[in-house]
């Protein structure tokens, strides 16, 4: 099937290989602007283009105008960005980063980076010994933008990185001469060689060689020197052009020969740049050679063609395709995607020509719409990919709506379609369609776009200032507007001169946003504080509401207070810490303590620090408050830990009377008395007595058997009988003083009863001992005892008179006495005839 639609402007390059020009824009130059007497430096996806007059054309000067070359910065349709007046060295060359950053090189070894809009970012030098650069080339490395330069003594020196200038010669071993013609940079497998054409040869070059060799490119026809050297945009392939006319076309390594083509024409070339499709295979691509007014194109398979132009021209290649620019047009010249082949090649019978075919003839009405489906029923899914694919591929917004509708015709006749790919490129169409319009002048492909992707090309719109565009494609893609809005931020800060409106505008743009999560203000405060608008920065920050981000910026610029008071109402104890610590070293010391004493969870803290690192600053804390308990607490704990209670008592006494705790007061007294009975025991009976609480002391003074001053602590500090009996009954039966516990027991009643009697001595094992307390026991208890001791006869009487089966149970089960087991057993029986 023939479709003559959208096919005038294609062209082959060999069996199925087509290509095709597209026209993007007509330029808007200035009308200073002539290429002829420029060089354009381009950046690559749809970048912007730096336009120098060229140095070795002797071009005829306006009056008054200055001999210092002019940098001039357009987008793609011709619009000036900026303008940078060059007043450093001697340019050597241009070029442009990852980042769109433009770089120059100037002959001294000195890089310089600006931005699209002339503000200068960055310069650094090669290196030290780098003073003389004849040539230079910028290209894309395994880690970046890279640099390399050739100095008048034919030195390589190579950066691969400018956000980390680390220079590296090429080769020691390398001795190159003036009869080098032409050079090129390579990156493979994160490698970066050098090819270098000497002659009619050609030495690939590698960083750390020890040894190298120099390649003859083979051909039918004789030559003495290569003039060009051009290395593809994905450092896949090379081609070369000779002195006499002849291109040669190969693989990197230059060990695989693609093919040779004779041009014919004996001048010499101005560029010579790859047109690749993506694909790594040699024979969908072509190579194009510019003169001053030809362009031709020259395929794998040897084949060519040629388009003249009025003007000159200037090519930048791009990943998938190259863009032609000229003193009126901007073009794109690309081979013909597999999709739009399928569907507008010439005698083409694909199902996607048949599905487009058949939606034309639905518009029109047309029976045969059906004629042409019942052709590719079992292959419509693949007609319906192959149109969404094509749309993608389209720069015409109404081809691009025809094959849209032509996929959503085809898809209407699929049960269980997916629509995923074709949702995600209708939304990708529109995207790419409003970046391809030339108020914004980004002729990006969808290739390109999905290789960048969406967050990329936000953030170079951003750098462009279409904030507005930026936030609706945003929320388009829905993609988070964090960046864009803080961008635009930094922008109003930086430009804005009324601090009080640009705090206003921008708390009314980040409220408005209608964000998931509220606007960090934090990294547009930093920014305001980095050019030294400290006032803006604190405002914003106080409409900060992370506090882990406030509160050390806050801190940084000097609002300690407002710190401080962030950190309280966050509760985040280290903020708190932070902020206090911060305020204390920065602060007059009595203006921190009166700033701290408004802020009583920041006081505690401060005082919590206090008592662990600082204790004489504690003190004075509580007796500028007239704090006299916290004094006195704060007196005990000291006087303990140094072992000086005696000495503070008296101030720790009298501090707990002023605070009104008299019970503490009476206790701080009675322990400065119990000290110096402890002083007094020490000295009499040269034993540790110290740091004894009453009841051991009172213990023992009862083991070295001076009752009487046991007595006489009793009485003073108003220890209880029950206590005392206790303590006396325990150190009678650890001494084994049995007498003496009989005598206790025997003098008058005892305050405690006589079953911590019998307990000491069945501890201590002593059953006859504990026989002589068993009668005393209570009767509600004395069973118990009579059981532990093992007084089972006992036991057995008291548990028939009080009636106590389970007991005598229990003695039949543990005695062993036959006459006792009997009379149990007769007790048990006349306690159950009376139930």
């Amino acid at each position: 099937m023939s479709l003559l639609c959208n096919t005038g402007d294609w062209f082959t390059l060999g069996q199925g290989n087509a290509f095709r020009k597209i026209e993007l824009y007509t330029m808007e130059w200035p009308g200073n602007i002539n290429l002829e007497h420029m060089r354009v430096y381009a950046a690559p996806y749809g970048g912007p283009i730096a336009v120098v007059k060229d140095p070795k054309l002797f071009v005829k000067l306006d009056g008054g105008a200055s001999t210092r070359p002019i940098i001039r910065i357009f987008n793609c349709v011709g619009k000036l960005l900026s303008s940078i007046n060059w007043d450093c060295g001697n340019l050597v060359t241009l070029g442009w980063s990852d980042a769109e950053e433009l770089i120059g090189v100037q002959d001294d070894g000195t890089i310089f980076l600006h931005d699209m809009f002339g503000n200068f970012v960055h310069k650094f030098s090669v290196g030290k010994d780098v003073t003389d650069v004849a040539d230079a080339r910028i290209f894309t490395s395994a880690s970046g933008t890279g640099v390399a330069v050739m100095t008048s003594g034919f030195k390589i020196y190579i950066l691969n990185n400018i956000k980390d200038p680390k220079s590296r010669p090429l080769s020691e071993l390398l001795n190159l001469t003036s009869s080098l013609t032409c050079w090129e940079m390579v990156c493979k497998d994160r490698t970066t060689s050098c090819l270098l054409a000497s002659g009619n040869e050609i030495t690939l070059v590698r960083h750390g060689d020890n040894a190298f060799t120099n390649t003859t490119p083979a051909m039918r026809h004789d030559y003495q020197s290569i003039s060009l050297l051009a290395v593809s945009f994905d450092h896949e392939h090379v081609a070369l052009l000779t002195n006499t006319g002849c291109l040669w076309m190969g693989s990197w390594d230059l060990k695989r020969k693609y093919c040779e083509f004779a041009t014919g024409r004996q001048e010499q070339a101005n560029q010579l740049v790859w047109c690749i499709d993506g694909s790594t295979g040699p024979d969908g691509q072509a190579v194009i050679v510019c003169y001053a007014h030809l362009l031709l194109v020259v395929g794998a398979s040897g084949e060519s063609s040629v388009y003249t132009y009025d003007t000159p021209v200037a090519l930048i290649p791009e990943m998938d395709c190259v863009r032609v620019l000229t003193n009126y047009c901007h073009e794109l010249v690309q081979r013909v995607p597999p999709s739009t082949s399928k569907i507008f090649g010439i005698n083409i019978s694909e199902p996607a020509s048949f599905l487009f075919e058949a939606h034309r003839k639905f518009r029109d009405r047309s029976h045969q719409s059906d004629e042409y489906l019942c052709l590719i029923q079992h292959r419509l899914p693949a007609a319906v990919a192959d149109c969404v694919q094509a749309a993608g591929h389209e720069f015409d917004p109404s081809t691009q709506k025809c094959l849209i509708q032509a996929a959503y015709f085809g898809k209407s006749f699929l049960t269980g379609y997916d629509c995923a790919d074709y949702i995600t490129m209708c939304r990708t169409l529109k995207v790419l369609n409003v970046l391809r319009d030339r108020n914004v002048g980004i002729p990006i492909t969808i290739q390109q776009f999905n290789h960048l992707q969406p967050v990329v090309i936000l953030d170079r719109l951003v750098f462009r200032k279409y904030y507005g565009l930026a936030i609706h494609i945003a929320k388009y893609l829905k993609l988070q507007e964090t960046r864009i809005l803080e961008h635009w931020a930094f922008q109003k800060i930086t430009h804005d001169k009324n601090d009080d409106e640009v705090a206003r505008k921008i708390a009314a743009k980040f409220s408005s946003a209608g964000l998931r999560e509220p606007m960090s203000y934090a990294n547009v405060a930093d920014k305001a504080q980095q050019i030294g608008k400290t006032k803006l920065a604190i405002t914003l920050l106080e409409m900060e509401t992370k506090k882990k981000l406030q509160v050390p910026l806050l801190l940084k610029l000097g609002a300690c207070e407002k710190a401080l008071i962030a950190a309280t109402q966050s509760g985040d104890i280290d903020l708190i810490y932070m902020a206090i610590l911060e305020m204390k070293n920065t602060t007059a010391l009595a203006k921190f303590h009166m700033t701290i004493r408004r802020y009583p969870l920041a006081q505690n803290l401060y005082k919590k620090y206090c008592q662990l690192n600082s204790l004489s600053t504690l003190k004075d804390i509580h007796s500028q408050e007239d704090d006299f308990l916290s004094q006195a607490e704060l007196a005990l704990r000291e006087a303990l830990q140094l072992g000086n209670l005696d000495a503070s008592i008296p101030d720790i006494s009298g501090n707990y009377r002023k605070a009104g705790k008299p019970v503490e007061a009476d206790l701080a007294d009675e322990t400065k008395k119990l000290i110096r009975h402890q002083k007094l025991l020490q000295d009499k009976y040269q034993k540790d007595f110290f740091g004894l609480a009453l009841h051991a002391m009172v213990r023992k003074l009862l083991q070295l058997g001076d009752q009487r001053y046991a007595e006489k602590l009793k009485s003073e500090f108003r220890m209880s009988d029950r206590r005392f009996w206790w303590l006396r009954v325990q150190t009678y039966a650890d001494n084994y003083q049995w007498e003496e516990l009989e005598k206790l027991g025997r003098a008058k009643k005892s305050a405690i009863g006589y079953e911590p009697f019998v307990e000491v001595c069945l501890a201590k094992q002593n059953v006859t001992e504990a026989k002589k307390y068993l009668p005393r026991c209570g009767e509600e208890t004395k069973l118990k005892w009579y059981l532990r001791a093992g007084c089972y006869a006992d036991a057995a009487t008291i548990a028939f008179m009080q009636k106590d089966i389970d007991s005598l149970l229990k003695i039949h089960d543990h005695c062993n006495d036959s006459a006792l087991m009997a009379k149990v057993e007769n007790m048990i029986g006349q306690l159950s005839s009376k139930k």
